[in-house]
Order: structure tokens, then sequence, then C-alpha cells
């Protein structure tokens, strides 16, 4: 998902289009941990990016998402860009550190 999010509406309050932007990006991240892992592969993470437009946008934390649409919302920006990108990993065994 890469994808300009606005905060400007005819009809709802920004409040409102926020908690719709989180809706959103919660269903999309749920339905590609559904998809079917390639052989392997143990789990699905999330190459995220977020920043006020694309060029601006910085690595953040998958759940750090909702915490940079409400600063967004803050700042009063009127848009902003969020980049999901899900990528299938392995888990690594642990070391025993002595």
């Amino acid at each position: 998902m890469k994808k300009t999010f606005t905060f400007a509406h005819p009809k709802l309050q920004p409040a409102r289009v926020a908690d719709s932007i989180k809706h959103e990006i919660k269903k999309y991240l749920n339905r590609e941990r559904r998809k079917p892992l390639p052989a392997g592969m143990d789990y699905w993470t999330f190459d995220c990016r977020f920043g006020a437009s694309a060029d601006t946008a910085a690595k953040v934390f998958t759940p750090e998402i909702n915490k940079h649409i409400d600063a967004a919302m803050a700042q009063e920006l009127t848009e902003f860009y969020v980049e999901i990108l899900a990528r299938a990993c392995q888990h690594q065994p642990r070391t025993n550190a002595e």
C-alpha cells in the first residue's frame, strides 16, 4: 500500500476521517497477514514509511502508525503519505549469550 491520505472531507470532521484511515490501514494489514506464506517462511513483517509527502517519508514501526496519524492531525496537516509493504520472514534461532 502506497497511498496519500487527506483529512479534508465535506461532511466529516477530521477526527472521524482519521478513524476511517486507521480502520482502512488495519484492514489492509489483516488482509496481508491472511495471505498464504511462501514455503519455508514463518510470518509476515511490514516495512512502513510515514511522512507529509512521499519524498519526506521516514521509516516507522507498524504499531506506531496510529500515533503518527494522530500527530499529523495535531499538526493540522492537510494530507500525509503512508507506505506499507509486506515481506515474508523466517524466525532466526536464538543463540545462547553467555
